[in-house]
């Protein structure tokens, strides 16, 4: 006859990443034969073009490929790339064994039908780092996700949908624009039935980021004798987090997704928050530079500063205490050194820069 004992292997020392124990189910058949099982994972990211969360495909299918939870990655990325450009490029020879598959993901008349035609196969789970409301791909990532029955779906979101009252760090119940198309995702993607958690984070950077212009602002100044005009009073907090730290946010899910599910949204972000005149104290260290900041009425707007005129930032505490997340491992002041060598590299230093906005408010 046929008996299904169960063994317990321990593959810790063979995985060296997790203490996690996988369960081996070995059939064992008449006449000495056995069956062997491993259960399979796969993960599908679906990438933007690029901009503020460009890289955090690359920096995820990165952080997955040591998850004993998944066995195979692919990426679903938008045929509107720049192939040339970083993370891009870098696809290839950091990301091997990941299985890349473009597809116009602005194509607003695509179905769950014409996605599932060219992924081939259904996932597990889904992280879904392009769509900017449930129409087109974003509808047909949720409504594959449905059919294939996946165990989670996982959006990146915007903490931008947030409406702040005046507490701070913003948490998850912060009065949200309803009209924002992250929001009519999320609540699509809820209304569907699915195990579904949706992430919020706020400014990123990262060493193969294709969006520079946050922390760029103060180097241009620095670098060439400018004063910064920073709104007053200058002691608004910011929260930048390096790309790496965002991806390992969007894989925590793995932890333990009945919390993630149960608690649906996440705010995500370093836990290290900087003052807008600290980061410049420390863009001036690393740039090796005088500092000159000028203060000025929040009432003349922005100009050209990259960040809010207020306090805008958030807490990545529930994450910690839900789905176990050990918190930011890179800091800005420590990243700021590779951040000045790679302004360098991409001409930082001799780029055209219009300063008029900034002698408007600083002379007014």
């Amino acid at each position: 006859g046929i008996f299904f004992p169960t063994y317990i292997i321990n593959l810790t020392a063979l995985t060296m990443v997790s203490f996690q124990k996988v369960i081996v189910v070995i059939p064992l058949i008449a006449g000495g034969a056995s069956a062997f099982s491993l259960s399979m994972s796969s993960a599908l990211i679906v990438q933007n073009k690029g901009g503020g969360h460009g890289e955090l495909g690359f920096q995820l299918a990165k952080n997955l490929q040591s998850n004993p939870k998944i066995t195979s990655i692919t990426i679903l990325q938008d045929s509107a790339c720049n192939d040339a450009k970083e993370p891009f490029v870098s696809y290839a020879s950091d990301i091997p064994n990941v299985n890349i598959i473009k597809a116009d993901l602005a194509d607003e008349s695509m179905t769950a039908a014409d996605m599932q035609s060219l992924l081939k196969q259904p996932f597990d789970y889904v992280w879904d780092n392009s769509s900017k409301g449930a129409v087109g791909a974003g509808k047909a990532v949720i409504d594959s996700a449905k059919e294939w029955n996946s165990k989670l779906l996982t959006y990146v979101s915007s903490a931008g949908i947030y409406q702040p009252n005046d507490v701070f760090p913003m948490p998850e119940t912060t009065p949200i624009k309803e009209s924002a198309g992250q929001v009519q995702y999320e609540k699509y993607a809820i209304e569907s039935g699915l195990p579904f958690v949706s992430f919020r984070p706020q400014y990123i950077y990262g060493e193969k980021s294709n969006k520079w212009t946050y922390i760029d602002w103060y180097f241009d100044r620095l670098v060439r004798g400018e004063t910064l005009p920073i709104p007053a009073p200058g002691t608004q907090k910011v929260s930048l987090t390096n790309s790496a730290d965002v991806a390992s946010l969007l894989a925590s899910v793995l932890n333990d997704e009945a919390a993630a599910v149960e608690q649906t949204f996440f705010n995500c972000g370093t836990d290290e928050l900087c003052e807008y005149d600290e980061v410049a104290k420390l863009c001036a260290e690393v740039a090796g530079t005088e500092l000159n900041i000028q203060h000025y009425d929040v009432s003349l707007g922005k100009a050209k500063f990259p960040f809010r005129m207020t306090d805008f930032y958030v807490s990545p505490d529930l994450a910690k205490s839900k789905l176990g997340w050990d918190g930011a491992k890179n800091s800005l002041k420590d990243d700021l050194k590779w951040y000045f060598e790679s302004y360098k590299a991409r001409g930082g230093m001799t780029k055209d820069i219009s300063f008029d906005q900034d002698k408007e408010v600083l002379g007014a």
